[in-house]
């Protein structure tokens, strides 16, 4: 087919299946695909969890040079910035592009009074999380994630292949039927370096500000935004 999978095609584009059946529970073949597919038109947004340390493994496999964007919010714990620099020495030939919000952490206080995420933490993660995704994401057509359907009920039902309608644009998600087990075995068995705060009890890493150790191990997400009511930080809600 000529037509390119696309936001504005998704939804009359024939279904493209992958089987989960195979020794990296489809990740390498969707990722294969994807880069057949969109080639350079396809970006990463990696948070460099562990599921994004597996992820990029994966991914060195088929595209080496493939680019990477971290969205660098100025608040990261020092862990995940040595980590990326770990990273950057493992796989030379990655295209890292570290992606900052168009205030600093000074003019956002300034506009909005200080520690805005405790204030108003979906503002916070607007100006300093989705805004700058969304400029990334204004050329390519497709990028990629690390969802698994096991990390909450929001993402119990994400596929290979989604119709992002927050950034219009192909979201692939190699990941879906990986287990936390499943990830650590990976990482381990490949040496993968990883941040050290996943063995302080922070399975989810985001925000110094706005993370904390997982206070139910069953929600691995629990230490995120505590008492906020708040278990997104936006960038895949539709």
């Amino acid at each position: 087919m000529s037509e390119l999978l696309t936001y504005e095609t998704i939804d009359t584009y024939p279904p493209v299946d992958f089987s989960s059946e195979t020794e990296t529970k489809g990740a390498l073949e969707v990722l294969k695909w994807a880069y057949d597919t969109y080639k350079d038109d396809i970006v990463y947004a990696c948070s460099f969890g562990i599921e994004g340390i597996v992820l990029i493994d994966l991914i060195s496999k088929i595209k080496k040079d493939a680019q990477i964007v971290f969205l660098d919010t100025d608040v990261h714990f020092n862990e995940t910035y040595e980590l990326i620099e770990k990273v950057k020495k493992r796989y030379p030939d990655l295209q890292i592009e570290m992606k900052k919000p168009a205030i600093t952490l000074e003019e956002q206080a300034a506009q909005y009074g200080d520690e805005l995420w405790l204030s108003n933490p979906n503002k916070c993660c607007e100006i300093r999380k989705v805004i700058p995704l969304n400029e990334v994401l204004s050329e390519p057509v497709a990028w990629i994630s690390g969802l698994r359907r096991e990390q909450s009920e929001s993402r119990k039902n994400t596929q290979y292949l989604n119709k992002d309608n927050k950034f219009k644009s192909i979201k692939v998600c190699p990941l879906i039927h990986w287990t936390w087990k499943d990830v650590w075995r990976y990482a381990h068995k490949n040496s993968l370096d990883y941040n050290i705060l996943h063995d302080k009890g922070y399975p989810s890493i985001g925000c110094r500000t706005c993370t904390q150790p997982a206070i139910n191990m069953d929600d691995l997400r629990s230490g995120r935004w505590t008492g906020k009511g708040k278990t997104e930080c936006g960038l895949h809600l539709q």
